[in-house]
């Protein structure tokens, strides 16, 4: 596939270096060029969607970083833009990955280190690509939505059927979920969607968010405190958000 690419730095030849290494890539295709982080929101969030953003950090009125940010709350779809950070400055290394990014290009960079930041890009996109659901695949899930006793889930290739009372509890990581079960907890399933769009589908009287990374089956705890929930040998928080919540549940036990 081809990735639409920007770059966005507001050195004139660092930008223009990024530039002709997009323009040099055969998978990718540059959509744009900005010397400033706020030129590039506003063409991001008023213009076509852009798979890549080679961003650099230290930019006057609005950082790279910052911009990051705004990208990372905005309404774009979670698996459309992702940031590749370019700056002269390692420091930024840590920030740069709590915003998610992609990769690190630390400057001056390469074609061969460009190159290899493109290549994971394009890795991540086809892995998107692969685990979608395609109409069809969509069309078998619908009814799931609808079971009482299971729903389907993508993993890979292919729709997993899940009974609800094999789930112990759901992780959420990023753009994925875990699901570990009953009848294997050490091999959970790994499916491309996010924890809230699980959330939605999964019975309220049988499931229940307990913490922003996970939602737990209520009927395999095994004990609970009002900080936490224990289930089999895995002991899960409840954070400040979901404490009310919880304790309804609970104080029917107390």
């Amino acid at each position: 596939m081809t990735l639409s690419c920007i770059a966005v730095d507001d050195e004139p030849l660092a930008l223009g270096l990024v530039c002709a290494f997009i323009e040099k890539t055969p998978f990718l295709q540059l959509a744009g060029r900005y010397s400033s982080a706020v030129e590039a929101l506003e063409g991001l969030l008023s213009g076509p969607p852009v798979n890549v953003v080679f961003l650099d950090i230290q930019m006057p009125d609005l950082t790279g970083l910052e911009l990051a940010r705004v990208l990372e709350r905005s309404n774009r779809g979670a698996h459309t833009t992702r940031i590749v950070f370019t700056t002269a400055f390692d420091q930024f290394a840590l920030d740069g990955f709590r915003v998610d990014a992609l990769d690190y290009l630390l400057k001056p960079f390469n074609y061969e280190e460009f190159l290899r930041a493109a290549s994971k890009a394009r890795q991540y996109f086809d892995l998107v690509q692969r685990t979608e659901p395609t109409p069809a695949a969509q069309a078998l899930a619908a009814p799931s939505e609808m079971a009482d006793d299971h729903l389907f889930l993508k993993v890979e290739y292919q729709l997993v059927r899940i009974a609800y009372n094999d789930i112990l509890y759901i992780e959420g990581l990023k753009d994925y979920v875990k699901v570990y079960r009953q009848s294997e907890p050490d091999k959970p399933l790994l499916s491309l969607t996010s924890l809230k769009g699980l959330e939605e589908k999964l019975p309220a009287n049988q499931f229940m968010r307990v913490h922003r990374s996970f939602i737990i089956s209520l009927q395999r705890i095994s004990a609970f405190t009002r900080n936490s929930v224990q289930i089999g040998s895995v002991v899960i928080p409840v954070s400040d958000q979901y404490k009310d919540v919880f304790g309804q549940f609970i104080g029917r036990w107390l």
